[in-house]
């Protein structure tokens, strides 16, 4: 099919809602990641999804909703806490996990008896939900396992031909996918590292971080969130992510371990005898940048990437986090 891109505004947003309500699926702007989003209410438009990124069925969808009295609409319960992190946290990148009813389809809770929400903060997206009158089911709108699209132009190149409409809305002001947690007798275990830290949480109630965050999930254990898969984000080339004791023993381990089409993402450029990409000032320019220079390195044709492991902590947790995806856990300590 012909897809179209265009600029996201009212007019933009009410023809894609009309697709939508059709049946058909849109690529979205957030300010996380550029969603795929479909009537998360509709067994058919989630299959359109799950068709168009070639992605897992049993990997489960986010609901994105407009307003926390939504929750009630498509839970059986809804924990107490979580409204007292949604007045905190929504709209924001938190996505929380609960009993769902019978109006959620399997389909989108990739089989499970939960299903996650959450409330973008995107004004226009937040509109579009509202005239859609349904959750918009919204995965990132890439072809599953590669790094997640923060520009319309990353979606374009995954998906054209295969998806109706991309809404343009510039570049994603966060960069990585929210953060994802379930409620525990204890209070929450996070699933999924993203911009709500595990500090920003703690202010709250009680957090503990699952350890497939940092590890794989293994064959056994079904994946409950978006993002907990062993491989994920990762772009064409090899990427290996170096845990080490200072930029000193980087530099040295780089200058002794690359070819010509190995590419390093650092901001320590002129010290570095391999080709460069900018990267690594603060965790959160290396949030928001993060899928884009791994984009990036396969345009320039690298066919291995080397970057160094960040702090485990704020929202250093959550690059770490899709790092170690991206190198499907090549990690190298020095």
């Amino acid at each position: 099919m012909e897809t179209q891109i265009l600029p996201i505004n009212d007019n933009s947003i009410k023809f894609a809602a009309e697709l939508l309500k059709k049946g058909e699926i849109a690529a979205i702007p957030t300010e996380t990641v550029y969603g795929l989003a479909g009537n998360g209410l509709s067994a058919e438009s989630v299959k359109k999804i799950f068709a168009a990124k070639n992605r897992p069925a049993d990997n489960p969808l986010i609901l994105h909703i407009s307003d926390t009295d939504w929750l009630y609409r498509y839970t059986k319960s809804v924990p107490h806490p979580a409204l007292k992190l949604a007045e905190r946290f929504w709209p924001g990148p938190l996505t929380m996990i609960m009993p769902k009813n019978g109006l959620v389809p399997d389909e989108t809770s990739g089989g499970l008896n939960t299903v996650a929400f959450r409330m973008p903060d995107n004004k226009y997206t937040l509109k579009l939900i509202e005239l859609c009158g349904f959750p918009l089911a919204a995965p990132s709108a890439n072809l599953s396992g590669l790094p997640s699209p923060t520009e319309a132009r990353h979606v374009y190149n995954d998906l054209n031909g295969k998806i109706p409409l991309i809404l343009d809305g510039g570049s994603c002001s966060f960069g990585l996918e929210s953060t994802v947690i379930a409620f525990t007798e204890k209070g929450v275990k996070i699933l999924r590292p993203g911009g709500v830290t595990p500090e920003m949480l703690s202010e709250y109630c009680y957090v503990e971080i699952d350890k497939a965050v940092t590890e794989g999930i293994g064959e056994e254990r079904k994946a409950l969130s978006p993002g907990m898969k062993y491989k994920h984000y990762s772009p064409k080339a090899e990427v290996y992510m170096i845990e080490c004791v200072d930029n000193d023993q980087f530099v040295e381990f780089i200058n002794k371990n690359y070819d010509k089409n190995t590419f390093v993402l650092t901001n320590i450029r002129e010290e570095i005898r391999a080709k460069t990409i900018p990267y690594g000032s603060t965790s959160e320019r290396d949030a928001a940048e993060l899928f884009s220079v791994l984009r990036k390195a396969d345009e320039l044709g690298a066919e291995k990437i080397y970057v160094k492991a960040p702090a485990k902590k704020g929202i250093g947790l959550a690059v770490y986090n899709r790092l170690i995806r991206a190198a499907a856990f090549k990690v190298i300590k020095l």
